[in-house]
């Protein structure tokens, strides 16, 4: 393959995910926003997708630029796009490019497969079903 495609490597997908370490992240729990403890009052460790999603519920929820502990890639620019006049579809199609811009920085995702917007309260509050594949699978959020 190599030959016909010099500009290849002959690596595939599965042998750059193998050099990724197992992704982990400690408990947390979305109700309270805080961690959980086991009963000896030590963190929970979790790896895999159980740990992607914390990930990704943080991204989500941290505001990019604003704080210093987290690098420029982190987070999502929502107070910008709050700011900005335009009409409802122009609005969900901004909405879910900047999910997938924040998401797609992590190397563990490979590909974000639908976002759905789901309005609620009369349209004064959007929660978004995200599906996407991560290097351990499929699977679905629900924010």
């Amino acid at each position: 393959m190599a030959d016909d495609y010099p500009f290849l490597d002959g690596s595939s997908d599965e042998e750059e995910n193998s050099d990724l370490p197992l992704f982990c992240e400690y408990a947390w729990n979305f109700n309270d926003d805080c961690f959980i403890y086991d009963g000896d009052g030590n963190h929970i460790l979790l790896t895999g997708n159980d740990a992607l999603k914390i990930w990704i519920y943080k991204a989500l929820k941290t505001e990019r630029y604003m704080w210093l502990a987290y690098s420029w890639r982190f987070g999502i620019e929502l107070y910008t796009f709050m700011a900005k006049n335009m009409g409802v579809k122009e609005r969900q199609s901004e909405f879910k490019r900047m999910i997938t811009e924040c998401l797609m920085v992590n190397p563990y995702i490979k590909s974000i497969d639908s976002i759905n917007l789901i309005r609620n309260n009369r349209g004064e509050q959007v929660n978004v079903e995200i599906t996407l594949t991560t290097i351990y699978g499929t699977m679905t959020l629900m924010l």
